[in-house]
């Protein structure tokens, strides 16, 4: 009969979900940690080993942490990083590919005023269980297209909580 299936079946599809779940869980904490300028959190998502190809940096995932924190820290008033669908192909039960799409907007100030820096790509990441926690081994950022729009706020200053860039940004404290 047509959608049976054996207990070892089942088992091969939960695995899967979950692998599948903590693979995009370390996506979102990256995002978290580049937004946050968390470099511990980014540094986190990364094997020792591994390697980051981010157009400006090439070299340790670890490196680039504390490279891309420091810089947007500095150069960044705020930033967001949205993911859109990953696609995770597995290769083996410790080893997958991952493509998914990034749109991140980076708001800065010039004398002019304030502009939004504006990044359309994706992550091309090769992730690895190793001693049972899955991490980036290998990722390229691909850019699609880029732009820069000036921007004038929409709400005056004050009327929302500000996110921080620090650990002291809600997301951080207990909520529940």
């Amino acid at each position: 009969m047509g959608g049976d299936t054996t207990g070892a079946d089942h088992d091969a599809g939960l695995q899967a979900l979950l692998d599948e779940r903590a693979i995009r869980r370390l996506l979102l904490d990256y995002c978290r940690g580049i937004d946050r300028c968390d470099a511990e959190l980014v540094a986190s998502v990364y094997h020792p080993d591994a390697t980051d190809d981010h157009g400006a940096f090439k070299g340790l995932g670890v490196d680039f942490a504390a490279y891309a924190t420091d810089r947007l820290r500095a150069g960044c008033e705020a930033t967001v990083h949205f993911l859109g669908d990953s696609l995770i192909d597995f290769h083996g039960p410790d080893r997958a590919v991952v493509e998914t799409y990034v749109s991140a907007q980076h708001r800065r100030r010039d004398d002019a005023g304030p502009f939004l820096e504006w990044f359309g790509g994706r992550y091309v990441d090769r992730v690895e269980r190793r001693h049972g926690r899955w991490a980036i081994a290998d990722r390229v950022c691909i850019r699609e297209w880029d732009k820069v729009e000036r921007i004038e706020l929409a709400f005056p200053p004050g009327r929302f909580t500000e996110g921080r860039r620090d650990r002291g940004d809600p997301c951080y404290g207990d909520r529940g």
